[in-house]
């Protein structure tokens, strides 16, 4: 009979117990790394028991594979990689936009279908795992990864997230499809001073509950298979041995049953950088004590590992707490009956699928959010206009469309370290193309650059200019580009750099009217524009098929219904701007500056118009227990069909600790033809009203809460009433 953990009709408990039993230690430790598989695999495999690398894809998956099945005890390899908006590693892979794009549709069910369509994908190349989801809070402006979240709400963050686990994991467990999530960075990565990534946090633990913590507490209930541990510091105490995040809270506390990985080389920086650990030994030590099962990139610590449990300084129950928790993962992932080896001719015909670029199309579409349209001068008309000027840097740029995580930036090297041309996402649809695609024959197209976005030097704004006066309309797409979006690229100014404001400028003069298109991983600081562009457009890193979405919203084949789900500031010192602020004692503004953001959260404008009306609470009283249930009317007031989201937020009017005076509480896509009223339900569970105390208590206080309902977070957009939980 084989062993049982070969027996596949035994329970994956059995199977994990009975293949612990036959490890040596020095096995169970080789399944608690994950390295670069770039770096002499073979010899990891081999000589030192590794059961997971990163950087590997396509045919190289299998071969390396193999060598772990010739093993002693064959135990099957797991691979990751960044599939963070689709598996963009892959060179003809679907490009979906920006975590933070995707969330201005306000829509899980898309989420989902992103999360599906990039697992099938991912797995085609041979992939298991990807490290995303991002559930981090954006809270200031400058943090170079602000484009890898979902915004500034912790709630909506949380339903997002949950989501797009849904979509890597899937339903059924022998989907050979299905990969595993990573909720990440666990926690208050983004927090960090100055938004220099990684710089300590100063967060309290009430400030952890209350916020923080919130969206990853929703990818554990959504068992969320893996999560990922944040470089930073919490108040001296770096994240990777915090004991309390990773154990008491994540492990003990919401039962989280998956496995723990560290970010790039923690256990490494707990020695060389945070400086907490004299020897690399203490710092495996600590952070294998703390609740981190697996180690990322941190080749020191199998042999360090080694030396602290022959030293009995580190306990093996420990040790082989861990490995059963990668190893449960490796069961359930079908790994050990199904290596899952690929095959790359049949994956040719799902990477990058038409039914897949539509969805991408799709998502980029929801995504757009309009921003400005004075006058109403979108939807352009083709008819009426002659000659159209595309001007400006980002209007045919792959790299700045795409954005992080997709190519040219932290992976070029990702195939075997072959570096990848100019074919790599060949297919990617730029604005410009979208735009001469969506007008064919029917009006001139004339195109220049006009500057570059990084350097101010590099510019031809006298052409540009004549470009404009000779058009009935200039399409300025301007923005930011990948080297300043990402892990280590924190920006102090978010102005438009290089000489964009001044081509922006000199376009204005001519009295051409100016539609401004924003290709940007995060919002920059822009009044000069909003001031006066016609037309203002934020279509972040749309992906793929962003220039055609951008072309469709342009000229009215799509109604854009995307709404923000980060504020935007006038100016960088401006900030905090986020919606959620905790009310203050004396001014609530700069003396020289606005009180409110340029554009706030939920804000987001139609080429129709939406009314609201007849709020109705269906209990002016609520006990323990019960959900609260609000009604309300929404009519499309224009002459065109559209999506309005409409938002639903509280306040807990008097509390024992301060609180924001408004907390998104529950949202809703609704599709309403010109004329039409639907009535929206919106329901708030019992414990969506609570609150962290001073005593670290998550309860729901007795007193009045005013519900506010409408189209934004803005104040005067929200209709109002209270009722009082007993």
């Amino acid at each position: 009979m084989p062993p049982i953990y070969k027996d596949p009709t035994q329970s994956v408990e059995a199977r994990v117990d009975d293949l612990l039993s036959r490890m040596t230690f020095e096995e169970k430790i080789g399944q608690m790394c994950l390295l670069d598989g770039r770096i002499e695999p073979e010899k990891w495999i081999t000589q030192k028991h590794i059961g997971s690398f990163l950087h590997i894809i396509g045919p190289r998956t299998n071969e390396l594979q193999k060598v772990a099945e010739q093993t002693r005890l064959g135990i099957p390899l797991i691979f990751g990689i960044d599939a963070i908006h689709g598996h963009a590693f892959w060179p003809k892979a679907t490009v979906f936009p920006t975590q933070l794009g995707l969330s201005c549709a306000w829509n899980p069910d898309l989420l989902t279908e992103v999360g599906r369509i990039t697992a099938k994908e991912a797995a085609a190349t041979g992939m298991h795992w990807t490290f995303s989801p991002v559930l981090c809070l954006a809270r200031d402006l400058r943090w170079g990864r602000i484009d890898e979240t979902f915004g500034e709400d912790p709630y909506l963050i949380g339903e997002l997230g949950k989501a797009i686990i849904k979509g890597y994991q899937g339903d059924n467990l022998a989907d050979p499809h299905r990969i595993l999530a990573c909720a990440k960075h666990y926690v208050g990565y983004s927090a960090s001073q100055g938004g220099r990534d990684a710089a300590e946090a100063e967060l309290s633990r009430r400030n952890l509950r209350s916020l923080y913590l919130k969206p990853f507490h929703e990818a554990a209930k959504a068992s969320c298979a893996t999560f990922m541990t944040g470089y930073q510091s919490i108040d001296g105490q770096p994240c990777t041995v915090n004991r309390w995040l990773m154990t008491d809270v994540l492990k003990e506390e919401w039962g989280f049953a998956g496995f723990t990985v560290t970010d790039w080389d923690n256990v490494g920086r707990l020695h060389r950088e945070q400086m907490v650990s004299p020897t690399i030994q203490d710092a495996g030590r600590r952070a294998v004590e703390a609740g981190n099962d697996m180690m990322m990139t941190t080749p020191a610590f199998f042999d360090a590992a080694v030396s602290l449990v022959k030293d009995s300084l580190l306990d093996e129950a420990v040790i082989d707490e861990a490995c059963r928790r990668v190893l449960h993962q490796k069961f359930t992932l079908g790994l050990f009956d199904n290596r899952r080896y690929t095959d790359l001719d049949s994956g040719a015909a799902i990477i990058g699928c038409a039914d897949h670029h539509a969805a991408a199309l799709e998502a980029a579409y929801q995504s757009l959010v309009l921003l400005e349209n004075k006058n109403n001068l979108l939807p352009l008309d083709v008819s009426k206009l002659k000659r159209i000027a595309v001007i400006g840097p980002n209007a045919d740029d792959r790299v700045a469309q795409l954005g992080d995580w997709s190519f040219l930036g932290a992976m070029e090297a990702v195939m075997n370290g072959k570096l990848v041309g100019e074919d790599y996402h060949a297919d990617t649809v730029t604005v410009l193309q979208g735009i001469k695609a969506r007008v064919g024959q029917n009006c001139q197209i004339d195109y220049l650059q006009g500057c570059d976005v990084i350097d101010p030097a590099v510019e031809n704004i006298a052409a540009a200019v004549e470009l404009a006066r000779q058009a009935d309309v200039a399409i300025m797409v301007v923005g930011d580009t990948l080297s300043q979006n990402g892990e280590v690229r924190d920006r102090a100014n978010l102005d438009l750099s290089g000489a964009q404001q001044q081509l922006m400028e000199a376009v204005h003069a001519t009295g051409t009217p100016m539609v401004v298109v924003l290709i940007s991983g995060k919002p920059l600081t822009i009044p000069w524009i909003a001031q006066n562009a016609g037309v203002v457009v934020e279509a972040w890193n749309p992906g793929s098929q962003g220039g055609v979405a951008v072309a469709g919203v342009l000229f009215g084949d799509r109604n854009p219904s995307g709404k923000l789900t980060i504020s935007f500031a006038h100016h960088v010192g401006q900030q905090p701007v986020y919606y959620n602020l905790v009310p203050g004692w004396h001014a609530q503004k700069y003396i020289d500056m606005p009180v409110e953001p340029l554009y706030p959260f939920g804000y987001g404008l139609s080429y129709t118009t939406y009314a609201y009306r007849n709020l109705v609470l269906h209990s002016k009283t609520l006990a323990a227990g019960e959900t609260l249930k609000v009604s309300v009317e929404v009519q499309n007031t224009g002459n065109r069909a559209g999506v309005e989201i409409v938002q639903l937020y509280l306040n807990d009017v008097y509390t024992s600790v301060t609180t924001p005076q408004k907390e998104l509480k529950a949202f809703a896509r609704v599709e309403l033809a010109p004329g039409e009223t639907k009535t929206m339900l919106l329901e708030v569970p019992f414990e969506q009203l609570a609150l962290v105390n001073a005593k670290l208590e998550t309860i729901v206080e007795p007193g009045e809460f005013e519900v506010m309902v409408g189209p934004s977070s803005r104040h005067e957009d929200l209709l109002k009433d209270t009722f009082v939980v007993a």
